[in-house]
């Protein structure tokens, strides 16, 4: 769960925690599936996944590695002060793979009222392969 953050506390550059998870494994894609009511066979059936080309069998949902981005942001910023949230998908997340999620402050500006900042993300596995790119937006609070 996310702590308070402050406006003040932020510098342009900063970043933010880094989150690890995995090495994936099959049942994660399944249990995926489940929750999300996706079971393309290319997520959960190995030999399915292999008769298309990938050589390791399913691959991960992309937007279960975009729960990991948001989970890594709402770990830092409390999700109250989320304003924004978007990616673009870079890559697939094979079996085994283990997702590094990491982001930076590129901007920080009062502006309308707000106390807005702007972060930079990326998802990307133990070989450094891209699998998620992104930024959000966060509106936070003042100390004073």
């Amino acid at each position: 769960m996310a702590h308070e953050i402050f406006f003040e506390d932020i510098t342009v550059g900063m970043e933010m925690p880094r989150l690890v998870k995995g090495p994936m494994h099959k049942l994660q894609h399944v249990i995926y599936a489940g929750a999300s009511g996706d079971f393309n066979p290319l997520h959960t059936d190995d030999d399915f996944a292999k008769t298309v080309g990938m050589p390791k069998g399913a691959i991960a949902h992309g937007m279960l590695v975009m729960g990991f981005v948001g989970q890594a942001i709402t770990t830092w910023i409390p999700k109250k002060y989320l304003k924004r949230f978007g990616v673009r998908f870079a890559g697939m997340t094979m079996q085994g793979n283990t997702i590094t999620v990491t982001g930076k402050v590129v901007d920080k500006k009062s502006s309308g009222g707000l106390n807005l900042i702007t972060c930079e993300v990326m998802a990307a596995d133990e070989n450094g392969d891209v699998k998620v790119t992104g930024s959000f937006d966060a509106a936070l609070p003042s100390r004073g």
